[in-house]
């Protein structure tokens, strides 16, 4: 990908059925739990790596004992990190001590049955070991601590802290982790209270009875459907509390992915399905994916259920998770990504004149590869029917080298961008950095005909468009194309994200700089202060009465010329050839990816109130100049 974008998070979760002796029987380790979620974090790496963190909690503790174990770090090798630091704990042990499951459960921190991973990408805020999950609220009562981690942004932080003040709570910092992390922590104690009260009124004297009463009796689901009934974002949450029970969350829209497998042995779900088959070697058809507005939920005595807490909404899971964040190698997710490149294939192929011979394709490494295959597989196809149409309508004999010149045909698919080496850039000048991201990227020489050919490379999406400009069609150009084509194989990114990826500022997206640099050209710049006024005026709104005002911004133009302002606008001055652009279009992005339908960063349609809220607040910040994201 040229521009690279970030989003938050991965989330790893095992719950061990067994005791620890077990797997030390049958695996040949006590420490089966823990190896797996190293797996299970590693196999996630690319959803996080800003910071890691690890939480485990072990069952049927005695008063005393520790029981909560979590380490996390912000190191560039975060999660070898925090297993380096674990792994310590075992490093001096005797082969004896090693075998033994309940001697380490009993004397060694994280040998707990319930494990938690994290990975994080910093979309925003502080890049701190506070802002690292898992998030710890601790008190002394076992089943009135939480551990949570997630992948999730919600879009009305604002509010949702207002509740906790009402609450008479003092919060420590305006962030939806702590707004997520104390509410499921209020609710939480209130289903604690509520059973200690109903066990008292029933005439139970023993608080160490009651305790554990409230531990078999706690209605998960319940606290869930308390905890999210004003919510409004994009979440995968996985939580612990302090006795066992252990819940993985989705949103009612199912915009973040969620998946999990359970057997008799163990209980396991995380961002990413492909993680989750390599790590425990699970066929495809034996995962499923957590229902949207629907919690898996294992109770402290191994009970699983996945039990609805919110009304499931119209499904809208985010598209680009199968176009870029997650790992190709998920089944469904290669064939879609061949399926975005072979649906180009008509724009492309017009676009040069059906000219196979004085074109070369190529793309950008590295996200872009899979879909690179099925735009070469389209062309095929499309010279396959060439070849038979020329073969099959001609009245006359053909000649031999007419023949070969047919039979001959094939794309010509080089390898010209080459990303190099990671250039960490110790230069503080803005214009000195400028020059070293332009050595991001190095070409292939020797394969372009010099002013004869046009070099059609494939992109997996194009948000800022900075790279392309500054870095790589200079260097492209170099190899002395008469024309480059970029394509994407995503649509148009037109607004922001507020559901965990890092596109949340106007400004930032080339297509809108397209749209205004049009309106004003134009002389239509009513356009874009009418759409100021109305923002600003919904701001008073309740987000449920909220509509996204920006759209106006778009209407006047076709994708067309917003396209064409795309490629004049990344165009670098000093370059020679020609640059194109096409965009997939959203109908072919829906074919291509039918069970991920959400694409309000293309459209515009976002799938919570929220959504709309954020939008018009981020055009009011970028018209009055404030370099800011539209939420918390």
């Amino acid at each position: 990908m040229s521009d690279q974008i970030k989003h938050e998070c991965g989330v790893a979760f095992i719950r061990l059925l067994k005791p620890l002796s077990y797997y030390q029987q049958k695996y040949g380790t006590a420490l089966y739990g823990l190896n797996k979620l190293y797996l299970l974090m590693e196999k996630q790496h690319n959803r996080g790596q800003d910071g890691a963190g690890v939480a485990t909690i072990k069952l049927d503790v005695e008063p005393g004992k520790r029981y909560i174990s979590r380490h996390r770090s912000m190191a560039s090798n975060a999660v070898a990190d925090i297993f380096e630091y674990i792994q310590k704990r075992f490093a001096d042990l005797s082969p004896e001590k090693l075998a033994d499951g309940d001697w380490l459960k009993e004397h060694v921190s994280f040998t707990g049955e319930v494990l938690l991973g994290h990975l994080r990408y910093g979309t925003h805020g502080k890049n701190s070991i506070e802002s690292c999950h898992p998030f710890l609220r601790q008190n002394n009562w076992m089943t009135r601590n939480l551990v949570i981690a997630g992948n999730f942004n919600m879009t009305n932080v604002d509010e949702l802290l207002q509740q906790l003040y009402d609450l008479g709570q003092h919060p420590k910092e305006k962030a939806d982790t702590v707004t997520v992390l104390e509410k499921i922590g209020h609710f939480l104690d209130t289903e604690n209270q509520g059973l200690f009260d109903q066990y008292k009124r029933e005439g139970l004297d023993d608080n160490r009875e009651i305790s554990k009463l409230i531990a078999r009796d706690m209605d998960v689901a319940k606290i869930l459907t308390k905890s999210a009934r004003n919510w409004d974002g994009g979440y995968t949450i996985a939580g612990i509390f302090g006795h066992g029970d252990a819940f993985v969350m989705r949103d009612p829209s199912g915009i973040r992915p969620a998946y999990y497998y359970y057997n008799d042995e163990i209980v396991v779900a995380a961002s990413e399905r492909p993680a989750l088959q390599t790590a425990f070697n699970i066929p495809i058809g034996d995962i499923k994916e957590i229902k949207p507005g629907h919690a898996l939920i294992v109770k402290q005595d191994g009970k699983i259920t996945e039990a609805m807490f919110s009304e499931p909404q119209e499904r809208k899971a985010c598209s680009f998770e199968r176009i870029y964040f997650s790992r190709g190698s998920d089944a469904a997710i290669y064939r879609e990504r061949k399926q975005l490149g072979r649906l180009l294939c008509p724009q492309i192929l017009s676009a040069v004149n059906n000219d196979i011979k004085n074109t070369v394709f190529s793309y950008i490494p590295n996200t872009a590869e899979v879909a690179f295959y099925g735009m070469v597989e389209g062309v095929h196809k499309y010279i396959k029917q060439y070849q038979r149409e020329r073969l099959l309508n001609r009245e006359d004999k053909i000649s031999e080298e007419e023949l070969s010149e047919v039979l001959s045909m094939a794309p010509r698919v080089e390898k010209i961008a080459i990303k190099d080496v990671k250039l960490r850039t110790f230069i503080t000048q803005d214009a000195d950095r400028s020059e070293m991201v332009a050595h991001v990227y190095d070409s292939t020489y020797g394969l372009i005909k010099d002013g004869t050919d046009t070099l059609v490379i494939l992109d997996d999406s194009i948000v800022r468009g900075t790279t392309l400009k500054q870095s790589i069609l200079k260097i492209l150009d170099r190899l002395g194309p008469k024309k480059i084509i970029v394509v994407s194989s995503a649509p148009q990114i037109r607004y922001p994200d507020c559901y965990g990826i890092d596109m949340s500022r106007m400004g930032e997206f080339v297509a809108f700089e397209a749209a205004i640099s049009l309106l004003k050209e134009q002389g239509k710049e009513n356009i874009i202060l009418e759409t100021y006024q109305k923002c600003k005026d919904s701001a008073k709104l309740p987000k449920e009465q909220a509509q996204n005002y920006v759209k106006a911004i778009y209407e006047p133009f076709t994708d067309q010329e917003i396209s064409d302002r795309i490629a004049k606008i990344i165009t670098p001055k000093e370059i020679n050839c020609e640059v194109h652009v096409i965009y997939q279009t959203l109908d072919n992005l829906h074919k291509a990816c039918p069970d991920h339908t959400g694409d309000w960063y293309f459209s515009g349609n976002f799938p919570t109130p929220g959504g709309n809220k954020v939008v018009n607040r981020a055009f009011v910040n970028w018209m009055e100049g404030k370099n800011q994201r539209a939420y918390m």
